[in-house]
């Protein structure tokens, strides 16, 4: 895992983030293709922020830290518990700042996030094959290639293939309580 001094951080995503949030993600549309669907209205914001509510899911904002502009978006997706402690990421590049190294810095923020303040002990990005960019960031970050799995989720009207990739908590990791001790 790459570690480096930070020139963004992470905010929790909140409902007071919805106008800047969906004024990005419009402006970012070229960037996303048919790679994400994000929301880019209110009522599809909140709707989107109730995944949020019951602590499965976290969102967080990237910021850079000097001018606190959003750069992009991770979400720490379908936290599991008990003997998987793992968890997926989502994330996606606001274009404005896009191509500046702050998604690496942010997504990395995140993994130590799960990984010292969740206690995960595993981390997967699910990514296109033709998403060069995202492909890159994972390989920065360390982590591994698993394998490809077909239709892996409907977006823009189709099933698509994703390449996954991973990540597990360095050692010394201290385990959730939920971890069964056998």
């Amino acid at each position: 895992m790459l570690t480096m001094p930070s020139r963004v951080e992470l905010r929790p995503l909140t409902l007071a983030d919805q106008d800047e949030f969906c004024a990005l993600v419009r402006a970012s549309s070229e960037l996303y293709r048919s790679r994400m669907q994000l929301p880019t209205t209110a009522e599809e914001f909140q709707a989107w922020m109730r995944r949020f509510d019951d602590g499965v899911n976290r969102g967080f904002l990237i910021r850079v830290r000097e001018t606190g502009v959003a750069a992009g978006m991770v979400n720490i997706n379908s936290i599991i518990r008990g003997r998987y402690q793992g968890a997926s990421l989502g994330y996606a590049a606001f274009a404005p700042s896009a191509g500046r190294g702050y998604m690496t810095e942010g997504i990395a923020a995140a993994v130590q996030h799960g990984f010292t303040d969740l206690r995960l002990h595993r981390l997967e990005a699910n990514i296109q094959p033709a998403n060069k960019a995202s492909l890159a960031v994972v390989q920065r970050l360390g982590f591994r290639y698993e394998g490809l799995s077909p239709a892996y989720l409907y977006i823009d009207g189709e099933w698509r293939d994703h390449e996954r990739w991973a990540v597990t908590a360095p050692d010394p990791w201290t385990p959730d309580p939920s971890l069964p001790e056998v």
